[in-house]
């Protein structure tokens, strides 16, 4: 995995991608400073410009299969270079947005995915101090899978006596009871009001079913 662009978001992702020991990285940035201090940290740490193909083919990038550019706010250096990358043919060549336009402009050169990281952590956010939401995911297709505590006016009922798919339209997917892990949920779970449950559905009906009160 080539990680490029070593800022905040580069760096966490890179650090990130080291801890399993599975995945080697090589990381690379225009800044020695940044360079230097992932160095010890990363599989390779290395100073080049992304914008010079020569630069990258020296590094070998052209020989990887996925590669994370994280450069944001130089926006010629980021679309120069995922254009260089899907130019070498790498499968799979994900890019860090920092606005609406920069991620149209990279989707339409062809990138398979553009990240806006703080885009996202703000519509993230917004949804959990909304309700009882303990964590949240969104889908692209309006699809969201949320962790929360069963509404107060189904504790006690098992999810069959919920009636959750016809009444409020989501599915709780598994839950879990203090102490205990996370399982698979059946139609005779009974939610308890200490309980912590996995709810899947379209996102106004998740956010909806969360509110209940």
């Amino acid at each position: 995995m080539v990680v490029i662009g070593l800022g905040r978001f580069g760096r966490s992702l890179a650090l990130e991608l080291m801890k399993d020991g599975e995945v080697d990285v090589l990381g690379i940035d225009s800044d020695p400073a940044l360079v230097d201090e992932l160095a010890p940290h990363l599989t390779h740490a290395v100073v080049a410009d992304s914008t010079k193909e020569e630069a990258l083919r020296q590094l070998s990038v052209n020989e990887f299969d996925r590669a994370v550019v994280g450069i944001g706010t130089n926006l010629e250096a980021s679309i120069l270079t995922v254009s260089t990358l899907l130019q070498f043919g790498i499968r799979n060549v994900w890019a860090k947005a920092i606005s609406e336009s920069h991620a149209r402009i990279l989707t339409q050169l062809g990138a398979h995915k553009v990240i806006r990281p703080e885009h996202e952590m703000g519509l993230r956010v917004a949804h959990l101090v909304r309700g009882r939401m303990l964590d949240y995911i969104e889908f692209d297709d309006g699809f969201a899978m949320v962790k929360t505590t069963p509404p107060p006016p189904l504790v006690g009922m098992t999810l069959t006596q919920a009636r959750l798919r016809s009444q409020h339209r989501v599915t709780v997917v598994a839950h879990h009871s203090p102490g205990e892990g996370f399982t698979y949920a059946t139609p005779e779970t009974t939610l308890q009001a200490d309980d912590v449950i996995i709810v899947s559905g379209q996102i106004r009906d998740v956010e909806a079913f969360s509110s209940l009160s």
